[in-house]
């Protein structure tokens, strides 16, 4: 008996085994198809600023995904090496990414990992966003703390940080972090773990960039903050949206967006619903009675007043200022200073660049001259903001060679210059591609400046015309052969009843047709005599 129940304690346990291993099976395959499924829609992406993806695989436990290679470096590099970076980057990598996001959330791609690491560099300013390896549909599974692939915690979204459902606003915050990032050359939160940086992330308000970077524009601050919003309902609502934005601060770099307000109303209706009914008193006692306070309470306040107005002293008496004119002045830190004394005024800069003016030159003021304001001392200020000449933007002429001339003179003007084009034969460069540069890479030009690109023609090939070889004697063929700057290629014997010992039956290139010179190897046949 004890036998019968081994035997049947044995196969239940197969039994068990067997169905845990399908299971494991099933899971295996739901895996490799859900990695199918969302690395094929990942693969369906193609924007000139993505890493195009041509190969999606699972061959036994490996899955893998064929890319393509891009020469670049990526944008945590280059921002190691330059610090905080200038407006006019941080403009055009921000816009050239916000256009790969918008085509791959248009796609329903949401990529989660939007970081510099993740950004690559070209060395004609071109970005592309790479990585799509841990993207998802918007209907995959939610991502938490303990998924592998979770963006990197410096980067990620409130909602990622807390495990809950993720949109494409997440990819927004995370690029709103790498503009910060980008704005002000340091992180908006950094701590001694990661979990500590994912709990910032989650309640933490960062640091407003122009404390850090002053130079940056109001309006560019806006966007940064608006994109790194806590909730996502609060935050720029699209890819598209924000490259609007975008594009006005990049037409008006002084543009300050309005400030949205809370909404309220909400909140007052919730308080007026709870507001519990009172019973209907048909008293008059507490009219009275409130009557006689609100009086009390007025003569309390006039006579406050009155005791103020007789007893205070100048310096808490409002009055008005009438604002100078400051253009031409240079703000500097003494400029300040001397506004902080007057305790009237509170000044604030907006930077630009202008060639008519030099570094550090307020070229603009708001209030301006003439106008007046009221102030109290300590309390009310005038609030004047200066706009500032940064001097003459100077561009750092990137590295154009070998590249192809066309897409090179819309680089140039893009970044302010003007191409010239001249052309000239290589051996080496390819035709269209750019041998060189004058000025040479590197050098420092002003907006309005010219490039001269010299541009491949190719090699200089000369051609000649291959001369009738037939009935010519080898000896003399080869003396043709050498004044035409051509060479002697393959010789065959044949038998002929028609041509004379020694002489040319056939060539390899036909009379009179055209050939490159030096290159060009001309076979002949030639008769071994009559067979008879």
């Amino acid at each position: 008996m004890a036998v019968v129940f081994e035997a049947v304690d044995t196969v239940m346990k197969r039994t068990v085994a067997v169905k845990m291993l399908k299971d494991e099976i099933a899971k295996d395959e739901q895996s490799v198809k859900r990695f199918i499924n969302e690395s094929k829609a990942v693969s369906m992406l193609s924007h000139p600023n993505i890493v195009s993806i041509y190969d999606v695989s699972v061959k036994d436990s490996l899955k893998y995904i064929v890319m393509e290679c891009v020469e670049g470096i990526t944008l945590k590099n280059y921002m190691n090496k330059k610090g905080a970076l200038s407006f006019k980057e941080i403009i055009s990598y921000t816009e050239q990414i916000l256009r790969a996001l918008e085509h791959a959330h248009q796609k329903g791609i949401i990529h989660r990992d939007i970081k510099p690491q993740n950004i690559m560099l070209l060395k004609n300013g071109r970005i592309k966003v790479a990585d799509f390896g841990i993207a998802k549909l918007p209907n995959a599974e939610t991502v938490t703390m303990t998924d592998k692939a979770i963006g990197t915690v410096y980067y990620i979204s409130p909602e990622q940080a807390s495990g809950k459902p993720i949109d494409p606003r997440s990819d927004l915050y995370s690029l709103g972090v790498v503009m910060y990032e980008m704005a002000v050359g340091q992180l908006p939160f950094v701590a001694d773990s990661p979990v500590s940086v994912a709990l910032m992330q989650v309640s933490t308000q960062p640091r407003r960039p122009r404390d850090l970077n002053p130079a940056i524009p109001a309006g560019l601050e806006q966007i940064i903050l608006s994109a790194m919003e806590k909730s996502p309902d609060r935050r720029l609502q699209s890819a598209t949206q924000m490259l609007r934005h975008i594009a006005q601060i990049k037409a008006n770099p002084n543009y300050v967006f309005r400030t949205r307000r809370p909404d309220q109303a909400a909140g007052a209706q919730n308080k007026a619903v709870s507001r519990p009914k009172r019973r209907q008193s048909h008293s008059m006692l507490p009219i009275i009675a409130g009557v006689t306070a609100a009086f009390m309470i007025v003569i309390g306040i006039s006579g406050f007043y009155v005791f103020n107005a007789l007893f205070s002293t100048d310096e808490r008496t409002a009055h008005t200022i009438e604002i100078k004119s400051y253009i031409g002045d240079i703000y500097d830190d003494a400029l300040i200073a001397q506004f902080k004394k007057t305790d009237y005024y509170r000044v604030d800069a907006d930077y630009v660049f202008n060639a008519e003016y030099n570094e550090n030159t307020i070229i603009g003021q708001d209030p301006a001259p003439g106008e007046k304001r009221k102030v109290l001392a300590g309390q009310q200020y005038c609030d004047l903001r200066f706009t500032v000449s940064r001097g003459v933007q100077t561009i750092e002429l990137p590295d154009f060679t070998i590249l192809e001339y066309r897409m090179v003179q819309n680089e140039l003007r893009e970044l302010g210059l003007k191409p010239v084009t001249t052309h000239e034969f290589n051996d080496t460069v390819k035709l269209g591609y750019v041998i060189k540069t004058e000025p040479s890479s590197g050098t420092e030009l002003v907006a309005g400046d010219s490039v001269t690109l010299f541009v491949s023609k190719g090699p200089d090939i000369k051609y000649v015309s291959v001369p009738d070889f037939l009935g010519m004697t080898e000896e003399k063929a080869m003396s043709m052969l050498t004044s035409n700057d051509l060479s002697l290629g393959s010789v065959k014997y044949e038998p002929s009843d028609t041509v004379e010992k020694g002489k040319i039956i056939s060539q390899s290139r036909t009379a009179y047709s055209e050939v490159p010179a030096g290159s060009t190897k001309i076979d002949f046949v030639v008769s071994s005599g009559s067979e008879g």
